[in-house]
């Protein structure tokens, strides 16, 4: 056999480390291991099981390789039920000879350990360790190898009444009918009547969690450097594609925005543009791709998604899907776990093209300035780790975008190298100070509201109630901050009372800087 997967070191070690699907023995002296590393290969994503290679990967060898290679293939055939075929090898390491496994993904899952029983005997690879599957994991093992999904079996508890159509079609915007739920794979037959499948429950039963307890969204806003104190949490539950915007509008409350002003972009049109301090596109298509791909079959945990003051996480319950591996799924590799779901959020417009989800979700964090997200394969969870700038509002800094998309004008510039950038809160979570305070803001061109706040105050001293209310905006914190505090930054306006920013008595005024950009052709123009 030719060595194409095992590169030796100077120091005569293998250098490539354990994993998902590759194992090293010493010998074949703990059988039991060895054919547990088996089992789990086969039920996971397949991989090669390595005899002659010591834990320090240094390469020993197997004595009499014939007879070795005839006894690892006795040990798989007498103790591994269903009955499992690896290609068994012979290399030459280093002057040493090894034996090599090839476990393919089986195609009869679960398989397990024969003395131990389908329920006590079956394993699957987690990094580099093999972990007994509960009861349920093994369940499941055996629905993910069989022709029909969980998703797409009918559910005997419930009735054709448990789906709601109004729900599909709001979110598919045309009539659903019969014949199209059970093109959707949403309902089936079963003598002679229409019962819902799992999809049709998880996407168009109002309250699907009384059929899959865990099939909800668990949201937590947690501060503080050790991640602890918990100030918001929501519970998202219905219909699984509606989860969606409910999650995103929880993680927007905690963000900040940052303003940026057209510098001579004509998309721009001269205005302002809010730009999230998390990148939200990214974060989207995490959740997206942990609504689809989570097995409901089986757990009681729900989704968890997570914004810590430097990190989102997000986790499914399931894992991978047997047969992949964490590089192959951001090389756009895709296994669906539910293609039934998958079909319904991909003609909802939730899923753009298959197997790009995380691929796409790498790009979109490397163009925002961000760095690759952490996927780690918890025991049956998979959990995705984005990192962002700090989000305590005494340390937080944005992060530098590498490109920013429209910001193309005739001059070639980006629209953040001709203006600062004003930070703000979108939503306070116990005081104005969620606002940073050490950013200077600068206007660099003037919007509408901005140029009606310079005419306002051109005339006579306003409060800030006053001058909101003539711009048709409520007296909010978040309405001075996005209108009032730029200009109030730029000098084209200021208070009457500077040393006493929260007086009764305060107003705001325009200055000499104003007056004179309110009367200039550019301020005119606007």
């Amino acid at each position: 056999m030719m060595n194409d997967f095992l590169t030796l070191g100077s120091d005569g070690r293998v250098v490539d480390h354990e994993g998902k699907t590759l194992d090293y023995k010493r010998d074949l002296s703990g059988s039991e291991g060895v054919l547990r590393t088996v089992v789990a290969f086969a039920n996971s994503a397949g991989g090669r099981l390595v005899v002659g290679v010591a834990d320090d990967r240094s390469v020993v060898g197997v004595d009499d390789p014939v007879t070795a290679e005839m006894r690892l293939a006795n040990l798989i055939a007498d103790s591994i039920r269903p009955q499992l075929l690896p290609t068994i090898e012979l290399i030459t390491l280093d002057g040493r000879t090894v034996l090599v496994a090839n476990v393919p993904v089986g195609g009869q899952r679960p398989y397990y350990l024969k003395e131990a029983g389908r329920y006590g005997g079956a394993y699957v690879r987690l990094g580099s360790s093999n972990r007994r599957a509960t009861r349920l994991l093994t369940d499941d093992l055996a629905r993910g190898a069989g022709s029909r999904t969980f998703d797409r079996q009918i559910n005997p508890q419930a009735d054709i009444d448990d789906i709601d159509p109004p729900v599909l079609e709001r979110l598919l915007d045309r009539p659903i009918g019969e014949e199209e739920l059970l093109t959707l794979e949403l309902v089936g037959r079963e003598n002679g009547r229409l019962r819902p499948t799992n999809a049709g429950l998880l996407v168009a039963c109002p309250g699907p969690q009384r059929f899959f307890p865990h099939a909800w969204v668990q949201c937590g806003r947690f501060r503080g450097r050790d991640g602890l104190d918990l100030v918001d949490q929501a519970d998202v539950r219905g219909p699984l594609p509606l989860a969606v915007d409910e999650v995103m509008s929880f993680l927007q409350r905690h963000r900040f925005l940052r303003a940026e002003f057209g510098a001579g972009d004509p998309e721009w049109n001269w205005r302002r543009r809010d730009i999230s301090s998390i990148p939200e596109t990214a974060i989207r298509e995490l959740v997206v791709n942990a609504l689809v791909h989570s097995s409901y079959s089986y757990g009681g945990t729900a989704i968890k998604v997570i914004f810590y003051d430097r990190a989102i996480v997000v986790e499914s319950p399931g894992g991978l899907v047997p047969g992949v591996t964490i590089e192959q799924i951001t090389h756009g590799v895709s296994v669906q776990r539910n293609p039934a779901l998958a079909r319904v959020f991909r003609e909802a417009g939730l899923v753009e093209l298959w197997g790009m989800g995380l691929r796409t979700v790498i790009r979109d964090l490397a163009d925002g300035g961000y760095e690759p997200p952490d996927i780690e394969e918890l025991h049956e969870r998979l959990r995705v780790t984005v990192r962002i700038p700090d989000h305590d509002p005494r340390r937080f800094t944005p992060a530098r975008p590498r490109k920013i998309a429209g910001a193309g004008g005739g001059t070639g510039a980006r629209a953040s190298e001709s203006s600062e950038q004003m930070i703000k809160s979108d939503h306070q979570v116990d005081s104005p100070s969620h606002q940073v305070d050490s950013l200077s803001h600068q206007v660099g061109r003037l919007d509408e509201s901005a140029l009606g706040v310079l005419i306002a105050v051109s005339e006579r001293d306003l409060s800030r109630s006053e001058l909101l209310a003539g711009l048709g905006l409520t007296n909010e914190t978040r309405n001075a901050r996005r209108h009032l505090d730029p200009l109030l930054e730029a000098g084209l306006i200021e208070w009457t009372v500077p040393d006493r920013p929260n007086s009764r008595l305060q107003r705001y005024r325009i200055t000499d800087a104003g007056r004179a950009r309110l009367n200039s052709p550019l301020g005119a123009a606007e």
